[in-house]
């Protein structure tokens, strides 16, 4: 995440507002000392945003998954020879 000193911030506020919009957040620090973090309105809060696992135990794959339809697939992709 960047930081960025005060004075370097009030001169390219509009800038950095903008990025911030896009998701860049960034850190305002005076005297080398992070004292905001500046993220966009719609950015997920610390903890919130988690995608990995969010289905778990909602559904189930089977143990031939890897290998279902292989006749049709063989035959679409010319396997036959």
């Amino acid at each position: 995440m960047r930081t960025v000193n005060i004075h370097e911030a009030k001169t390219h506020l509009s800038r950095l507002v903008d990025r911030a919009a896009k998701g860049e957040s960034f850190i305002i620090a005076k005297s080398g000392k992070p004292m905001v973090k500046v993220v966009a309105i719609d950015a997920p809060e610390a903890g919130e945003m988690r995608r990995l696992g969010f289905m778990a135990g909602q559904f189930s794959v089977p143990d031939d998954f890897d290998r279902m339809a292989d006749e049709e697939i063989e035959k679409l992709f010319g396997g036959d020879a």
